[in-house]
């Protein structure tokens, strides 16, 4: 991991100096991911918000069922799998009333991205902070945090999220390894399992697959500008 990026894995981990007191570590990793993907995907829509708030107030009155109005909006994204139609960012959320407008936020993104807050029950958790009067405090916090793609690529992001895991598999004291594979231990056994192919691997058009029989299905954020699930 590059300094820039290690650096903003450590400047996102910092909201869990706002949190000790009023959660438990094992909380910490629950808030800090789904609030540092919240940013990452609020800067990747930046550029193209207002091209799907547009397309959204001109299709809204037609009462188009939810699939076809995501088709439709999808075209104002530049290629994008996602967006957002609610005219809230984190900048605007205020502090009166703040849990009501993140929530309707929340909201207006597509489906897909939806279900990775829902998985991480993101709504509950900002309840506890908003009764613990934290929520305000985290959410100017995480805003000023830049994660857009031009400052940060895809890869990169990927790492940061992986820090950010690795750091709440550690406060929780959880088993090791059970949540975290370190970066090192993956290099070593691709290395090993690719040991006697050098050769063949240098030559254009040669692919090689891994077949691992202990894979399962978990919901986890991609920064590839697109949120899904995919098999680890």
């Amino acid at each position: 991991m590059s300094v820039s990026t290690n650096n903003l894995a450590a400047e996102s981990w910092a909201i869990a100096d706002l949190l000790r007191g009023d959660f438990k570590q094992s909380q910490y990793g629950r808030i800090i991911l789904p609030f540092c993907l919240l940013r990452r995907l609020e800067c990747v829509l930046a550029p193209t918000k207002e091209a799907v708030l547009a397309k959204f107030e001109e299709i809204k009155a037609h009462n188009l069922p939810e699939e076809t109005q995501e088709k439709m909006l999808l075209r104002a994204t530049n290629g994008l799998s996602f967006f957002n139609t609610s005219k809230l960012d984190l900048s605007k959320l205020g502090e009166t009333g703040i849990k009501a407008n993140l929530e309707n936020y929340i909201q207006g993104f597509s489906k897909d991205a939806r279900e990775i807050f829902e998985h991480f029950k993101f709504m509950e958790f900002v309840g506890l902070l908003n009764d613990a009067n934290l929520l305000y405090k985290v959410v100017q916090k995480i805003r000023t945090i830049d994660l857009s793609p031009s400052e940060i690529s895809n890869h990169d992001m990927g790492l940061v999220f992986e820090e950010l895991i690795r750091r709440f598999a550690e406060g929780s004291n959880e088993t090791a390894g059970e949540h975290f594979t370190p970066r090192d231990i993956v290099h070593l056994t691709t290395s090993l399992v690719f040991l006697e192919d050098d050769e063949a691997l240098s030559k254009p058009g040669i692919i090689r697959t891994i077949y691992d029989p202990t894979a399962g299905k978990r919901y986890m954020p991609c920064f590839n500008n697109t949120p899904y699930m995919y098999q680890w």
